[in-house]
């Protein structure tokens, strides 16, 4: 089932007001955010660098750490009423403008 931004930030903040604590401070989520990247830096590293897992390593994946990634981004949004669709929106409109000509385009023909 395919869910829509809005509808990942209503189902992350039904399972965050569940709790007393309710969202961390931003300070918080940039160092978990940042923790987060860096699980994923090394799932990265193991799967495509020069840094074999050791032997002893829980299996992980990049999947899973992008998972993480979205949630805690999600988390943050929320906690600062932030709508991640029009975020993205804006963002969107930035690369179309500002980087209409940056990169070698594909051939559409």
């Amino acid at each position: 089932m395919e869910k829509s931004l809005a509808e990942m930030q209503k189902e992350v903040d039904r399972y965050i007001s569940q709790f007393k604590e309710g969202y961390f401070s931003p300070l918080s989520m940039l160092a978990r955010m940042t923790e987060e990247v860096g699980e994923l830096a090394r799932e990265v590293n193991h799967n495509f660098g020069e840094k074999p897992k050791k032997s002893t390593e829980e299996e992980n994946s990049i999947e899973l750490e992008l998972g993480d990634i979205l949630f805690i981004t999600i988390c943050f949004a929320n906690s600062l009423g932030i709508d991640l669709t029009e975020a993205h929106d804006k963002v969107m409109h930035k690369f179309n403008t500002r980087d209409a000509n940056r990169w070698t385009k594909k051939d559409t023909e």
